[in-house]
């Protein structure tokens, strides 16, 4: 069965920083490309980022591009998402998925971790 679990998400001020993780299992995890979507109240979802299998290729949307940096450990089956210089309209609930998200959501995704950035 196919897992993904985020953790790391909470309360951060504007300016602040966060780092998301995702523990996959239940398939051979550097077989596949990652991403990083998020979800605002009451609006669809919003591709962050995507990273290769080996980590080697990055992609990201222009709202975060250099502030969030995604990446890997293969050996350890988990998906990182750095962010900083957060802002309010960061608040979202974010999700890890297998696959790219860039040009469609991915369906295989985890059940998410809410970051919330408030002064």
């Amino acid at each position: 069965e196919v897992q993904l679990v985020e953790s790391g998400g909470g309360l951060a001020q504007p300016g602040g920083s966060l780092r998301l993780s995702c523990a996959a299992s239940g398939f051979t995890f550097d077989n596949y490309g990652m991403s990083w979507v998020r979800q605002a109240p009451g609006k669809g979802f919003e591709w962050v980022s995507d990273i290769n299998t080996r980590g080697s290729y990055t992609y990201y949307a222009d709202s975060v591009k250099g502030r969030f940096t995604i990446s890997r450990d293969n050996a350890k089956n988990t998906l990182y998402l750095q962010l900083n210089s957060l802002k309010t309209e960061d608040t979202a609930m974010y999700y890890c998925a297998r696959g790219s998200s860039r040009w469609s959501t991915s369906p295989t995704r985890g059940p998410g971790t809410q970051v919330t950035v408030s002064s």
